[in-house]
């Protein structure tokens, strides 16, 4: 508060102003001067969209969130869940990205974190995903960093759903319901049954049975429900190359967008991928994606933009 005291009614404008067009919606990027008082005098944004190449672009987004000891506290156990489910390169883009996955995993070590674990339940064959996605590779130097494809109903315990619309139990991770914190880091893809895949619809990848989800029940529905009860401490969007059609496994079209969008509110953070890029050459809006819809109709986040404080810079 001293700083604020000693400026003028013009400096305090003239920051006013600044600070502004960072956290406005439909704007780019700013100068030096809005950015170091969004930080220092504002805060966090409910979304902070980053361009750059990846690790700078995760470092940054972190860092208007208020830095991942906002989230992470020394000794505790977090579990990191990205896509990683397809025995694909990083350059088709199906997975997230192993410079991502790799640089949130940094960040959740220098914040104090006592093991890391990456994980998820690979469709195709576990040891060709792991190795392929590059993600084992990237993490194998971290410390206290394990990448565990957990593909066996042993490690699933069963969840009840007391607000659940489609589904009343789910069997999920137990690694997931028993961390200290869950980072979900979802790569932006199309998906065939769903429109896209982001932080909502990639949670799929902790459960144990997702042919239930697809044929015996309403999907978006059980989408949203499975929401109400995993519920990650924040979400980091890989959207360093989307894979706009073809998804969830492509091969298809890829757009390096180059862009890393971070938040709290996974309606949010998925309302804003729906409307980065055309998803099957067609322009969307979180409107038009059902199971984003009924996160927000069960009062999950909001997937209303321009009521958002977003912090748009480039790394």
């Amino acid at each position: 508060m001293s700083n604020i005291k000693k400026m003028t009614r013009r400096d305090f404008l003239k920051a006013s102003a600044q600070t502004g067009l960072l956290l406005a919606a439909g704007h780019g990027a700013i100068g030096e001067a809005g950015k170091a008082w969004a930080i220092e005098s504002s805060p966090a944004p409910d979304l902070a969209v980053v361009t750059g190449s990846p690790e700078k672009a995760v470092a940054r987004a972190i860092e208007l969130l208020g830095g991942m000891r906002r989230f992470v506290k020394q000794g505790q156990r977090v579990v990191i869940k990205p896509n990683m489910s397809f025995a694909r390169t990083p350059d088709e883009a199906a997975n997230t990205s192993p410079a991502v996955v790799a640089a949130v995993a940094k960040s959740c070590i220098e914040a104090g974190a006592k093991d890391i674990l990456i994980v998820d339940h690979t469709i195709q064959k576990d040891t060709l995903c792991l190795e392929l996605s590059g993600i084992a590779k990237s993490c194998a130097s971290l410390e206290r960093t394990h990448v565990l494809a957990l593909n066996d109903e042993r490690f699933y315990q069963s969840v009840a759903i007391p607000r659940g619309k489609a589904l009343t139990m789910v069997k999920v991770m137990k690694e997931i319901m028993e961390c200290d914190v869950l980072i979900n880091l979802p790569a932006a893809k199309s998906h065939s049954a769903t429109g896209v895949s982001f932080g909502m619809k990639g949670l799929m990848g902790v459960i144990w049975d997702r042919g239930y989800f697809h044929s015996r029940v309403d999907l978006h529905q059980a989408i949203a429900d499975l929401c109400s009860v995993v519920k990650p401490n924040v979400i980091i969007l890989d959207a360093s190359r989307a894979l706009l059609t073809g998804g969830p496994s492509g091969p298809g079209t890829i757009d390096p967008l180059n862009t890393i969008v971070a938040g709290t509110d996974p309606v949010a953070v998925d309302a804003y991928g729906v409307q980065m890029a055309p998803w099957y050459n067609k322009q969307f809006e979180a409107k038009h994606i059902q199971h984003i819809m009924a996160g927000e109709q069960m009062g999950l986040g909001t997937a209303r933009l321009d009521g958002l404080r977003i912090a748009r810079v480039q790394a």
